[in-house]
């Protein structure tokens, strides 16, 4: 089941108490204090994996408590720290304090970690008092508490390319056919509920990730349909492919139809963030072995108009595949490439 939220409660460990003790031994007069320190407690951390892509098990179990530090005992002896535990939560889980709603991080990278919880310190113990004019200390220190927070996990998959479009306009067949990817294919609108991945081999030994998201419709960002809430799975992507089923346009005015339907999801897109609305978008036109010449380049001329890239194909009948792959994969090499040059030179300190 996929699940892209999920609340959890995370309590560190406590820090244990200081001791007041003091040396009683036959063989050592005057022994003088001798309480140890309590222990530390135990953190909480988050750690990416790259094994999961749901947020579904924390369905079940929503609580996650680090272990108490021992307290302090006689004879200067230390108590245990408590354990800290590690939560796996899927790559590009995004997390934020739900009740001051500050975000804590963002983990974009297998084997990232981050604590999201401090144990509590040890108290000190008696001995840590003891003076030269104060021999006899009869005060220690309490642990103190570690943090408890409740946080809000957003999962926002990594996917270089997001195809997107109405619903039943071919993107699970596409993503199906350049992938290994087997999401559900059938003849009806919002067949896809979630979205779904696909590593895309292309070149020679080259692979890009895409995402299948579920289908828009006018209104969507008002809630209509699936509304917008897979929206922020595209969030990440650097290219959108943008798939319009040319073989269901209008025979009587296609490039109207063509025109219309791009418009459509542009708004969407734009409602729900201007940045996205401005993503590298290339437009394909699909089901090309069912549409007419005359869709085909109302498609064709819609792209043209707003500058884009455009290919033909069908997902169903692996028409012009190779090529829109091909495409996605240079210019995504040719972003990579622009990026790395603009990073800074030297690694940003660790806050």
């Amino acid at each position: 089941m996929f699940i892209d939220e999920a609340r959890i409660q995370v309590i560190a460990g406590d820090g244990g108490n200081g001791c007041v003790a003091f040396r009683r031994e036959k063989s050592v007069p005057k022994g003088g204090p001798s309480g140890g320190d309590g222990g530390d407690g135990g953190a909480v951390y988050l750690e990416a994996d790259g094994n999961l892509n749901t947020l579904y098990a924390f369905k079940f179990k929503r609580r996650f408590a680090a272990g108490r530090g021992g307290h302090g005992e006689g004879s200067n002896r230390h108590g245990k720290n408590g354990g800290s535990i590690t939560i796996a939560v899927p790559v590009g889980t995004l997390v934020a304090d739900e009740d001051s709603g500050e975000e804590l991080g963002d983990l974009t990278s297998a084997g990232q970690r981050l604590r999201v919880a401090s144990g509590g310190r040890g108290g000190r113990g008696n001995a840590r008092f003891a003076t030269p004019s104060y021999q006899t200390p009869r005060r220690a220190d309490p642990g103190t508490p570690g943090e408890e927070r409740r946080l809000l996990l957003s999962l926002k998959l990594l996917a270089d390319v997001a195809i997107i479009g109405f619903p039943n306009a071919g993107k699970s067949t596409l993503i199906s056919a350049i992938s290994a990817a087997r999401p559900k294919v059938a003849g009806y609108p919002f067949t896809t509920l979630v979205p779904n991945l696909g590593v895309v081999s292309w070149g020679h030994f080259k692979t890009f990730v895409a995402a299948d998201i579920p289908g828009l419709i006018e209104g969507a960002s008002e809630g209509h349909g699936l509304g917008i809430r897979f929206l922020k799975h595209v969030e990440r992507s650097r290219l959108l492919c943008h798939l319009v089923d040319a073989a269901s346009l209008d025979p009587a005015d296609p490039k109207k139809a063509a025109r219309n339907a791009v418009d459509t999801i542009e708004r969407e897109l734009s409602a729900f963030s201007p940045d996205l609305a401005a993503r590298e978008t290339v437009l394909v036109a699909n089901k090309c072995d069912a549409a007419s010449a005359e869709q085909i380049e109302a498609v064709k001329k819609t792209a043209r108009q707003r500058g884009l890239p455009f290919f033909a194909i069908s997902g169903a009948a692996h028409q012009g595949l190779e090529s829109l792959v091909r495409h996605l994969g240079a210019r995504l090499e040719e972003i990579l490439a622009e990026e790395r040059a603009s990073a800074p030179t030297t690694a940003p300190e660790e806050t």
